[in-house]
């Protein structure tokens, strides 16, 4: 039996792998932060499931803290990594967590002999380098440690587009521009397939989209569908929003970079190679249920 390590598994992808891994026959060690190790037992805010009765073993540790890392990665056959800030408000950047919390991950996983490790980043990179370089700045190194490995690069979650869900439960959506660029979120049950398909996959890089692509105004549209509501959309203007998006960086570079990724996607087309069986609105209408 192979033994896994999932970095990351309290997230919405990360909870989604490890019950993959598990129902694939894996034994499995999930990493966990002492903070949200309930996470683990509860359905999540993007209903992804309880996961504590899939994992044969916590590991209870920092990935900012190398000393509380010790031993993560004995034993271990595979990694997976998820591991990134998205809406975590401790006082740590973007260097600390997706690029060195990760390296502190890699380094183990290099000392105890990883067979393959399984990275998840972001598709269309080379367009948004400057807002994920310390993502990427690890998966270069990843690439040049000699580990067997993967990056997997979904175009964005289904738990990202309950933004928009949300702003059409609020009577109204705002887009940039004219909602014309086009994206294809992946449902994080189909994401996990592809992750865990990899550890056999020759392929050391995976762009992966899910099974229906949609315009920013369609996507709009789907969610005042989905609640049965009159679409109200305003359009702003590109300048405008980027503008905004600058002026918020000297009170949080945090939250500015966290804008500037998502206005900055919204400009751009993240439409990847289609799989999966969820379609997005399936997930609103579920969501939507619970509001």
């Amino acid at each position: 039996m192979q033994r896994v390590l999932v970095a990351g598994s309290t997230g919405y992808l990360g909870k989604y792998v490890v019950r993959e891994f598990k129902r694939r026959g894996y034994w499995v060690r999930a990493l966990a932060r002492n903070q949200s190790l309930k996470k683990l037992k509860e359905t999540g805010p993007f209903l992804e499931p309880p996961v504590r009765h899939h994992i044969d073993e916590v590991f209870v540790g920092e990935v900012t803290e190398p000393e509380s890392l010790h031993g993560l990665c004995d034993g271990i056959d595979v990694v997976f990594s998820s591991i990134g800030i998205t809406r975590q408000r401790d006082r740590v950047s973007f260097v600390d967590v997706d690029y060195q919390g990760n390296r502190n991950v890699l380094d183990l996983a290099v000392e105890a002999t990883v067979g393959e490790f399984l990275f998840v980043s972001v598709f269309n990179h080379h367009l948004i380098e400057h807002l994920v370089r310390p993502r990427e700045q690890f998966v270069e190194e990843l690439v040049s440690s000699g580990l067997g490995h993967t990056v997997i690069r979904p175009t964005g979650y289904f738990s990202d587009m309950s933004e928009v869900l949300k702003m059409a439960a609020s009577g109204r959506v705002y887009l940039i521009g004219e909602g014309s660029h086009r994206i294809n979120p992946i449902h994080g049950a189909d994401l996990a397939k592809v992750c865990v398909d990899a550890v056999e996959s020759p392929e050391r890089e995976i762009p992966v989209g899910g099974p229906l692509t949609h315009t920013h105004t369609e996507i709009a549209e789907l969610a005042f569908s989905v609640l049965g509501k009159t679409p109200r959309i305003t359009r702003l203007p590109a300048g405008l929003v980027n503008l905004a998006v600058k002026m918020i960086r000297p009170f949080s570079e945090h939250y500015s970079t966290l804008a500037a990724f998502f206005t900055t996607a919204m400009q751009l087309d993240f439409a990847a190679p289609e799989t999966g069986t969820h379609t997005l609105k399936e997930f609103y209408e579920e969501i939507a249920s619970r509001l």
